[in-house]
C-alpha cells in the first residue's frame, strides 16, 4: 500500500486538513506531524484543539500542529483561509475531512436541511479547494485527498442527505482528478466503511419527523437504529484509515482515484456492482426490516 520515495517524502512537508478537532480529522492530524508534516490543523472552533494534547505529550509533535479557525460554510472564514493560505510557502497536501451526516427519510426530511448537508460536505470541500488550488498550480505539485464514504458508492435508506452529499463528493473528485492532472497536482477518494467515530453518534442529526410518533417511517427508523447499534462492535478503529490518507499524502504517484477502507467493503462493491438489482435490494431490505 505504501508507495513512499524518501526524497519526495522530504520536500512533501505541509499538510493542511479540515475537521481536525475530532474523528478521522484528530488522528489524521496527529499521524502526519509524527511523520515529520507541517499541519494546519482547521476546526471551526480552535479551543478544541486541547484534544491534541489529551493524545499526545510529545512537544515535537504539537510543535508541528497550527490550529486555526475555520468553518467552510461561512464566507467570511473561508475569505480568512484563502489569506492564510497565501502566505504559506507552499502546500503540499489538503485533506478535505470536515462533514457531518443528517439521517432521515427523504419525504420527512426539510429541503433546508438537505441544503445545510451539502454547505458542508459538497460546497465546503470546493470552497477549500479553490483557496489552495491556486498555490498548488503555481508550485506544479501537490495532492488533494477527499474524505468520502461507503455512502459515496452505495445507497442507504434513511441517510438520502448524507448519501447523496458523499455522491456528489466522488462526482466532483472524478472531474477535479482529471482536471488538475496536468498541473502536477494529484486528487484521491478516501472512502471508510463503518469506523469508531462520532459521525454515526453525537455527530449525525436525525430529522424529528422519523423519530416522531406515527411517522410511516417509524419501523424502518427503528429497524435502522437497531442495525447501527448492534454493528458498532464491528466497527474499525480511525487510526487504519489515519494510516491510509498518510499513506497518500506521502506517495509521489497516487495512481488509483477511489480507496475504499474496511472489513468486508472490498467485497461488497464488487458483488453490488456484479448482482442484478432485485437481489441487492432484497438483502438490504431484509436486514432493516428484518421480513
Amino acid at each position: 500500500m505504501k508507495e513512499k520515495d524518501s526524497r519526495w517524502s522530504e520536500l512533501r512537508r505541509t499538510a493542511i486538513i479540515t475537521g481536525s478537532s475530532s474523528g478521522f480529522g484528530l488522528v489524521t492530524t496527529l499521524e502526519l506531524a509524527k511523520r515529520g508534516f507541517t499541519v494546519l490543523a482547521t476546526m471551526r472552533n480552535v479551543e478544541k484543539a486541547v484534544a491534541f494534547n489529551s493524545l499526545t505529550d510529545d512537544e515535537d509533535i504539537l510543535r508541528r500542529i497550527e490550529p486555526f479557525p475555520l468553518d467552510v460554510t461561512e464566507e467570511d472564514s473561508v475569505a480568512r483561509f484563502l489569506k492564510k493560505v497565501q502566505s504559506m510557502e507552499r502546500v503540499d497536501v489538503l485533506i478535505n475531512n470536515a462533514g457531518f451526516a443528517i439521517g432521515g427519510f427523504a419525504e420527512e426530511v426539510g429541503l433546508g436541511d438537505y441544503r445545510r448537508q451539502f454547505e458542508t460536505n459538497v460546497f465546503g470541500v470546493m470552497a477549500v479547494t479553490q483557496a489552495v488550488l491556486p498555490v498548488m498550480r503555481k508550485q506544479k505539485a501537490g495532492t488533494i485527498i477527499n474524505i468520502s464514504s461507503v455512502s459515496g458508492r452505495i445507497g442507504f435508506p434513511g441517510l438520502s442527505p448524507y448519501v447523496s452529499s458523499k455522491h456528489a463528493l466522488e462526482g466532483y473528485s472524478e472531474s477535479l482528478r482529471l482536471e488538475c492532472a496536468p498541473f502536477g497536482i494529484q486528487v484521491a477518494l478516501v472512502e471508510p466503511g463503518s469506523y469508531r467515530t462520532n459521525i454515526w453518534s453525537s455527530g449525525m442529526e436525525v430529522s424529528k419527523h422519523s423519530m416522531a410518533e406515527g411517522s410511516p417511517y417509524s419501523d424502518y427508523m427503528n429497524g435502522m437504529t437497531s442495525k447501527l447499534e448492534s454493528s458498532k462492535k464491528k466497527h474499525g478503529e480511525p487510526l487504519e484509515v489515519a494510516e491510509l490518507i498518510c499513506n497518500l499524502a506521502e506517495r509521489e504517484t497516487i495512481t488509483k482515484l477511489r480507496y475504499p477502507i474496511g472489513k468486508g467493503l472490498k467485497l461488497t462493491l464488487v458483488l453490488k456492482q456484479l448482482m442484478p438489482w432485485s437481489w441487492w435490494e432484497k438483502i438490504v431490505l431484509r436486514q432493516i426490516l428484518k421480513k
